[in-house]
């Protein structure tokens, strides 16, 4: 059966339309528009534009986004694009669509399909992390999304942030109300705030390369700080494949010293974990929700 997922993105929506093994029938981007009601329209002519270019239509789809709903109500929550928080977005897109619809977390998707046939295969765990204007991750056992008892596994981004240093302390003010959160020292904009010269992270990525010396502190920082949050996570879920999405990410470098950088926090004498980009690139969302059918 052809499986249809899509990615609702803070800046693009992308819709996909698999075969059974896995291969791209059909692919769509658009931008995102801001708002409730545009977000359903949006989606909802994306999936006919996948539908149209694969000739199949869907029986079913699977959304990965911001956030996560809620177990009981139905309703997003913790979403970065705040429009989506406190609606029953799922069920207000099924009715649309005239189908049904799973939602997970955009950093769930990217673990179920890197576990499922990327860089992850085969792995006896899995944590996704989506470094990018936000900060999530995902769990994926067996290559299938483990979601928790209360559909929050993985909300790693607004855990604390270890260890913090007195200058660390109490950290930056976040947009859900906590200060200090992963999100806020880890994310793009944590990135360039923490650089201070009003650049973007990329930007301060590409000064590093060319060996700018406080840029190339500022990535030292924040390497630091994310080997210091992934070594929590080591220590409670014991992955054995780290897969860092997300344009941060992707940043030259960072996943072949996180190894590393990690294991002084590690409480094993033997520790050994694969951290690898996604297969599948920024695609990889879109694949992972497709999957969300199939449990």
């Amino acid at each position: 059966m052809t499986a249809f997922g899509l990615d609702l993105g803070g800046t693009k929506i992308e819709a996909a339309a698999l075969s059974p093994d896995g291969g791209f029938l059909a692919r769509v981007r658009r931008p995102t528009p801001g708002g409730y009601e545009a977000g359903l329209e949006a989606v909802a002519g994306a999936l006919e534009e996948a539908e149209r270019q694969a000739g199949v239509r869907a029986a079913r789809l699977g959304v990965g986004g911001p956030g996560s709903v809620n177990p009981r109500t139905g309703r997003v929550r913790n979403a970065n694009s705040t429009w989506l928080n406190g609606r029953p977005f799922p069920e207000d897109l099924a009715r649309r669509l005239g189908r049904p619809v799973r939602y997970a977390n955009d950093a769930d998707c990217l673990a179920v399909s890197e576990a499922r046939d990327g860089a992850a295969a085969g792995a006896e765990g899995v944590f996704a992390v989506i470094l990018g204007t936000g900060v999530g991750g995902g769990v994926a056992i067996g290559g299938r999304l483990a979601a928790g008892a209360n559909g929050i596994a993985g909300e790693w981004g607004h855990s604390p942030l270890p260890s913090p240093t007195p200058e660390e302390t109490p950290g930056p003010p976040c947009w859900c109300g906590r200060r200090g959160c992963l999100e806020t020292w880890l994310s793009g904009p944590g990135l360039a705030r923490d650089d201070g010269r009003g650049l973007t992270a990329e930007a301060v990525a590409g000064r590093a390369a060319e060996g700018d010396g406080q840029a190339q502190a500022t990535l030292e920082r924040h390497a630091g700080r994310l080997a210091r949050g992934l070594a929590w996570v080591v220590n409670l879920l014991d992955p054995g494949m780290i897969v860092l999405g997300g344009g941060v990410g992707g940043i030259p470098g960072l996943a072949e010293g996180l190894e590393a950088r990690i294991r002084p926090h590690v409480f094993a004498d033997d520790w050994r974990c694969g951290i690898v980009r996604p297969r599948f690139g920024d695609s990889s969302g879109v694949r992972g929700a497709a999957w969300l059918w199939d449990r």
